[in-house]
Formats: C-alpha cells, structure tokens, sequence
C-alpha cells in the first residue's frame, strides 16, 4: 500500500474532519494519505488556509473535488460554498505550488502539492466529461483518479471519447469489491457517480450466498484486465471489511 485514501464527508453526509484523519494516519500509521479536499464546505479565503495548514502539517496529495450537493446527504439545509469548482481549486493549487495565493500574492514560499483530478467515465455525457477532464490536466492536475469501474469496457470507451490510447499524466483506476447483490443494487439506485454494470449486478446475483467470493473475483479480474491501461489502482473495499483488498491483491505476481 503506498497510500490511504480520505473521504470529505462523501455523499454530503457528516463525518469527521477529513485533514485531521489524513494527519493522524500519516503520524500514527506512516502511511501517506491523499485527502478528497472539496470546495462545498469552504470559501475561497477558508479553502486556501485549509489547505497551507494542510501543507504545515504534511498533507501534500490532494485530490480536488467540487463535492456532494449538501441536498443529497443528511443535512440538507446547510449550505453549499462553491466558491470554485474543482477546476478553480486544482488552478488554486498550482499556484501556491509556484508560492502565489489566488490573488497572487506570495505565501512566503512555495508549496509541494501533488494535484489529483477526478474523472467519471460511467457518465453518460462522455463528451463533456472528457472536456472538463482536459480542462483539469490543463490547470495543473499531476494524476487522474477514476470513480469506481465494473467493467473494462467502461475505461477503454472513455479513452476513445477522449481521443487517445493513454492519458497526458498517469492515471489510477478505482476499484470496488462488491459484497452482494444487495450491496450492488444499492450502490446502482442510491449512490451517485458509482454504477455497477449490468452485467456485474448480474454476477452478483446469480452469486447468490456466495456474492463476497464473486466480487472478490471479479474485482481481481479488473485488475489484471486494467493494468496495461493505467499506472496505478486503488481499492475500496465497503464495510470496513479491508481485509478484502488484501484478497485482490493476492492475483499479483509477487
């Protein structure tokens, strides 16, 4: 494992504060972190001093997401900033890499961020989410994260859409173990940006008792299938049943 992944309060529903979970796995696991920074809960002035605590305190990957509408989570009468979008705040981060504020002024130093960008490559507008995943490589973004794939397919129309065999910067490919049929249909109707395939709902159904070993399977099929296409993966196993993608893992050689 070369990093852990923190969500920002995903699905716009409560949790604990992002940038301090990422700061006590660093400092109590020895495990670099990249945090989901999301501009819905910050304004510009707010988002920019999270994130210079954040360099302070070692935090140095980011994955910049413009987040969850507060509408779809667990308060939705809070309001969302969105002061920028994740475009805005990977721009943002790129110049305090060069030592310059949004407004240009010095931080004092530079910084040394590494930029993540996301990319959805189950939505049904590929056009216009290869568009803006080009606008995010052009503001700076150093490595794609993909949302979660199902099927190989999936990856590889996006990459025709696209209009080349390989992005411009590396890409780490999202991988999620499903747990059941129960689980898949959940993640299909309630969860937006994460849509297992038909056909693997269809696995997972026809799996029945046996729906952990199949994702398990399935998610190491991916894997394989995914490798000469990306530079990188990363897991979510659900649950917190993170033994589960030591069992992925387990069909790499070595």
């Amino acid at each position: 494992v070369d990093a852990i992944n923190v969500a920002d309060s995903p699905m716009a529903r409560v949790r604990m504060s992002a940038m301090t979970l990422c700061y006590l796995i660093q400092h109590e696991v020895g495990v670099e972190t990249i945090i989901h920074f999301t501009t819905r809960d910050r304004s510009l002035m707010g988002l920019q001093s999270e994130l210079l605590g954040a360099h302070a305190a070692g935090v140095r990957n980011i994955l910049a997401l413009t987040g969850d509408p507060p509408s779809l989570g667990t308060v939705p009468v809070s309001s969302g900033v969105f002061d920028v979008d994740s475009i805005g705040l990977i721009r943002i981060i790129k110049e305090m890499n060069g030592g310059s504020d949004a407004t240009g002024s010095s931080i004092g130093r530079t910084a040394n961020f590494t930029i993540a960008c996301a990319v959805d490559p189950n939505k049904p507008d590929l056009e216009d989410e290869a568009r803006r995943l080009r606008q995010k490589i052009e503001a700076g973004a150093n490595f794609v994260m993909t949302q979660p794939i199902f099927d190989t397919s999936v990856w590889t129309n996006f990459l025709n859409v696209f209009g080349a065999e390989r992005l411009p910067i590396p890409v780490m490919i999202g991988i999620l173990p499903l747990q059941s049929t129960k689980h898949a249909e959940f993640l299909y109707n309630e969860v937006p940006g994460i849509n297992p395939t038909e056909n693997s709902r269809e696995r997972m159904r026809l799996a029945g008792a046996n729906g952990r070993a199949e994702g398990v399977r399935m998610a190491q099929e991916l894997l394989e299938e995914l490798v000469p296409h990306a530079q990188g993966v990363y897991l979510m196993p659900s649950f917190g049943r993170y033994e589960v993608a030591a069992e992925v893992l387990d069909v790499l050689p070595g």
